[in-house]
């Protein structure tokens, strides 16, 4: 049996065949099978069935607006079977990927506080990276779609009476805060999949949009110290590193733009934090330059290319593409760049030259992006590097004259 039903979750990926499941009442036969069936496989089954179905439009708003079938399926999310978690989580990120129909779930999750518990379980509790890349994608698609939810989300953290239980009675799950959960779960994907990790450094980002996520991540009982850590090991010890081809920093824009777009919103709000001392992050200066400097490889990289695919519209659009990715990342690096500037002392400067992170090369290319638009930033770092580098800083005055100071 589980062989044919295995036939049938294959072939449902057939637009004709989804319409005949549908037209014999496919989803409330599953109806029945999630009320009465103890067999977990099955239900997977069924709910993957339903997640291909899901993909068809029609199909979509037809199982979408079955309010019964949309609350069983919600449910489901508190099963303690993966593969089921999976193929439930597939399903939603498959209904909210289609416009006609987002509104009809998000107002759904909206009014099941049982969501949020049991999302932030999975998050906090899988190993399943699998799962958690997936789960990770749902809450990143709810998160751009409805800032309202994202602040209910933000805000929760009381016990719900949900989850799989052993007894007749539910699982009362843990006070869960969603910052804590977030950061769980890229650790978990953080080394096995690149892509989770995108998908989590960028509910980060859009959690930094609000008021209240900045505050949810900063005046946790660590003063956001995890997160800060988290991010500053990912950026100076494992993207865009010494030893990576510059191209790297195309592939890897988009993680390397919502990273440092939550480092500098922890950056501004919480420089009185001894884990921000300018001198514990010397390297995060050096790497945010050489983040600079590889997109300036991409930059001539792509002018090239465009020269060859003149006649290749396809080309050009994607150019342009890569180019506004690439502009997004430079314009928050090189704000956090000019904040850290400015909070530079002659002894940090020091240690930073000493240990590799500045040097002439770097320095001119950090000026090089920074001006003239933090150009304050900049001769604010140029004046404590006179008193910690007097002849660096004059090479630096005789390539950017606008510094230099009149006698």
């Amino acid at each position: 049996m589980e062989n044919d039903i295995c036939k049938v979750w294959d072939m449902s990926m057939d637009e004709d065949v989804a319409l005949f499941l549908q037209e014999f009442n496919a989803p409330d036969i599953f109806m029945g099978v999630f009320a009465k069936s103890k067999c977990p496989r099955l239900t997977e089954i069924c709910v993957g069935i339903l997640g291909n179905m899901a993909c068809f439009q029609d199909i979509c708003m037809s199982i979408s607006k079955d309010e019964n079938l949309g609350q069983v399926l919600l449910q489901r999310l508190c099963d303690s079977d993966s593969p089921t978690l999976l193929e439930t989580s597939r399903l939603l990120l498959t209904c909210l990927s289609q416009p006609e129909v987002a509104n009809i779930w998000v107002e759904r999750i909206r009014d099941s506080p049982s969501v949020y518990d049991c999302v932030c379980f999975i998050m906090s509790s899988s190993t399943n990276v699998e799962l958690l890349v997936k789960v990770g994608e749902v809450v990143d698609k709810l998160f751009d779609l409805d800032e309202e939810l994202m602040l209910n989300w933000i805000k929760s953290g009381t016990c719900q009476s949900v989850g799989p239980s052993t007894d007749d009675s539910p699982e009362e799950l843990p006070d869960f805060k969603i910052v804590p959960c977030i950061l769980e779960a890229a650790k978990q994907v953080r080394s096995d999949s690149p892509e989770g990790l995108d998908v989590y450094m960028h509910i980060l980002q859009l959690l930094t949009t609000v008021d209240e996520g900045i505050q949810a991540i900063v005046q946790a009982p660590d003063g956001g110290k995890e997160t800060w850590t988290l991010l500053y090991d990912l950026i100076c010890h494992e993207l865009c590193q010494p030893d990576d081809p510059p191209i790297i920093v195309q592939e890897q824009k988009t993680v390397l733009a919502s990273i440092l777009s939550v480092l500098s919103a922890i950056f501004a709000s919480q420089t009185e934090r001894e884990y921000i001392k300018m001198r514990k992050n010397m390297p995060l200066i050096g790497s945010l330059i050489r983040i600079l400097q590889y997109m300036e490889g991409c930059g001539k990289r792509s002018v090239d290319n465009s020269k060859e695919s003149e006649q290749e519209e396809t080309g050009k659009a994607e150019l342009k593409e890569e180019d506004f990715h690439l502009k997004i990342l430079k314009d928050i690096c090189c704000e956090l760049l000019s904040n850290m500037f400015q909070e530079l002392t002659k002894e940090n400067t020091l240690e930073g030259l000493k240990q590799g992170h500045l040097n002439e090369r770097m320095c001119s290319c950090a000026f090089q992006n920074l001006l003239p638009l933090y150009f304050t930033s900049v001769e604010s770092f140029l004046e404590v590097l006179r008193e910690a580098d007097g002849t660096l800083a004059e090479s630096l005055e005789k390539r950017f004259p606008s510094l230099k100071v009149p006698t």
